[in-house]
């Protein structure tokens, strides 16, 4: 596995587990719109590594080895469609250009070796 290129700056995950061994990441992070493109390339950078390391985001019941979850809200309470392209490697938002204050949620879910992995990548402590 590859090491963190990227100190995580913006994203603090907490970690839980289930009796399976799976488990899941989730990081919530708030920022003004000077800091959203830092926060986009944070949160792209992630969604990168799980891709590179643990090949196409897909179901756990599906036999996937990771999935994840993208939200995102524009302050006040407005909804922003946040989608990641593994292609491009990019995230975009809708609307594209926000003007307040925006939240953006990833949850990421994993088999065993996906959790230890990402723990070792990105310092995350139970």
């Amino acid at each position: 596995m590859h090491a963190c290129a990227m100190e995580l700056q913006y994203l603090v995950f907490d970690f839980s587990d289930e009796e399976s061994g799976r488990g899941s990441f989730d990081a919530l992070a708030s920022v003004l719109p000077d800091r959203l493109p830092a926060l986009l390339a944070e949160l792209a950078a992630v969604l990168q590594w799980a891709h590179a390391n643990f090949g196409p985001a897909a179901a756990l019941q599906d036999e996937g080895d990771w999935d994840y979850e993208l939200q995102g809200t524009l302050e006040p309470e407005a909804p922003l469609q946040v989608v990641y392209d593994s292609r491009s490697a990019a995230i975009s938002l809708a609307p594209s250009n926000p003007r307040t204050r925006v939240t953006l949620a990833l949850t990421l879910s994993g088999v065993p070796a996906f959790c230890e992995a990402f723990r070792r990548t990105y310092g995350v402590v139970d």
